[in-house]
Parts: C-alpha cells; sequence; structure tokens
C-alpha cells in the first residue's frame, strides 16, 4: 500500500479543521459553506491524480483519506464512515466496480466514478451499479469539487449554514442565534449544533453514535451517555415539559429524531 492520509488511529491535528478543534465539527465554515469538514475518501491507484485530488479537497475544505487499492479503500470506508467516496475504477487485483457494489451492500454513501474509460457503456455500468455521477479522465478539478458539493447538498438535503424554521422555533447559524416563540434562548456551542443538526433532519432517527459521529466528531473522547446528557438539556429549553416531549424523541433502542 502506498500513502493513506488522516489515519483515525491517531489523529494528526493537521487533518483537523480549525471548525473541529473550536468544536463545531460539521457546522462552521472553514474554507467552503458548502463542505464543513465533511470527510472523503479517494481511490486511485494513480499517485499524481491521488495527490492532485487530495490537495484540492483539502482546499476546498473537506477532511480527506485516500488510498491505492480496493481492499484498503473498503477498510477505510468501514472505518471512517466517508460522506463521499471518489473511486477510480482500474485499480490493481479488484476493480472500482467490486469496491462500489461492496459498498452498495452496506448502504447509500455517494460514490463519484472517475475514469480514462470515456465509452458509454462503462458510465453506463458505473451509474447501474449505483454510482451518483461519472466524471472521465483527465477532468477539471473545479468541475469535479463541483459535482462533489452538489451531490453532497442533494444527500444531505438543505445546503448548511442556513435559517431553519419549524413552527415556533428558529435557528441561524451564521449569527449563531436560537429564538423560541420570537425570544432568544442561551445554549452552548455543542446544544446549538446538536439541535440544528437534528432540526434540518426531521423525522430522521439517529443513533447516539452517529450523533457523536456527525456533532462532536469521531475524534472525540466522548461516550455515548454525552449525547443523553445534551438532549435532556435541550428539552428544558424547547420543550412545553421536558419530561413528556413533543420535539426531541427517543426512539427506544434506535435513537433520538426531532419532530417539527
Amino acid at each position: 500500500m502506498g500513502n493513506v492520509y488522516g489515519q483515525v488511529d491517531a489523529f494528526d491535528r493537521r487533518f483537523v479543521s480549525p471548525c473541529e478543534l473550536n468544536g463545531w465539527h460539521w457546522l462552521c465554515n472553514d474554507l467552503d459553506k458548502e463542505t464543513v469538514s465533511m470527510k472523503l475518501l479517494i481511490v486511485d491507484d494513480e499517485p499524481t491524480i491521488l495527490e492532485t485530488v487530495e490537495n484540492r479537497m483539502r482546499k476546498d475544505g473537506f477532511t480527506t483519506f485516500t488510498a491505492e487499492s480496493a481492499e484498503e479503500g473498503m477498510r477505510l470506508f468501514r472505518k471512517i464512515k466517508p460522506d463521499l467516496i471518489i473511486l477510480d475504477i482500474m485499480l490493481p487485483q479488484r476493480s472500482g466496480y467490486d469496491l462500489c457494489r461492496a459498498i452498495r451492500r452496506d448502504g447509500q454513501t455517494p460514490i463519484i466514478f472517475v475514469s480514462a474509460r470515456a465509452e458509454e457503456a462503462d458510465r453506463i455500468k458505473g451509474l447501474e451499479l449505483g454510482a451518483d455521477d461519472y466524471v472521465v479522465k483527465p477532468f477539471s478539478l473545479s468541475e469535479l469539487s463541483a459535482r462533489v458539493k452538489a451531490i453532497l447538498r442533494r444527500a444531505t438535503g438543505d445546503p448548511v449554514n442556513e435559517v431553519v424554521e419549524k413552527g415556533n422555533l428558529r435557528i441561524d447559524p451564521r449569527s449563531h442565534e436560537i429564538w423560541l416563540d420570537g425570544k432568544p434562548l442561551i445554549v452552548s456551542p455543542k446544544e446549538f449544533a446538536l439541535l440544528y443538526f437534528l432540526v434540518r433532519n426531521p423525522g430522521q432517527v439517529f443513533s447516539r453514535d452517529a450523533l457523536l459521529d456527525r456533532v462532536w466528531g469521531r475524534d472525540a473522547f466522548v461516550s455515548a451517555r454525552t449525547v443523553d446528557v445534551h438532549i435532556r438539556w435541550l428539552r428544558t429549553r424547547i420543550e412545553p415539559d421536558a419530561d413528556s416531549p413533543v420535539r426531541l424523541i427517543t426512539v427506544r433502542g434506535v435513537g433520538y429524531k426531532f419532530i417539527g
């Protein structure tokens, strides 16, 4: 195996954005308002392309992980749970097609194929396997960046950093303010980030581990009970009766969801 950057076992501060270091992780904008330190996995056996794409994606504000084989790509996919994968087709031993099939058996993580194979049949095969996009080499880094951001916007719903309103609740991430019935609420940065994430994904159930990953970051040394504590605090602020919540709902044995 060649170079694999950003190993999670001993996470180097070089690969943690200022947002994460300040406790915002996915919420605030470091280099781009749309990227918010999302994790990209880049799989390509050409070191020059791997380095060039990684440098551009890091410049755009993403946290990047790279692999030069399908086997290493699958190992990292299972370990880091990336938000999107940029995947070459012609890899040693197992192909990018094989890796795409394996990933699709595990879930719906967005995948962009990048390949020198320009035939229509190759593009159709990639898309039929479940890829979200197909980019032919050589490609423009600016175009690839735009495609990555567009797919992530579709995958995560509304663009981040937008004001959201649910009934009498209004959240503005730019000013870091929450209003309930027109009155401002005082919350901690993590309470703010947790509530904003749940409100932006109404009705979706998230496990404690998923919330730790999205709000605290995978390298944070906190337990799953931390999520319970923050949910309890938020309930005392936005629920009419914190003991009988109607907005921040516990789904027993699964996790939490927000009902708008």
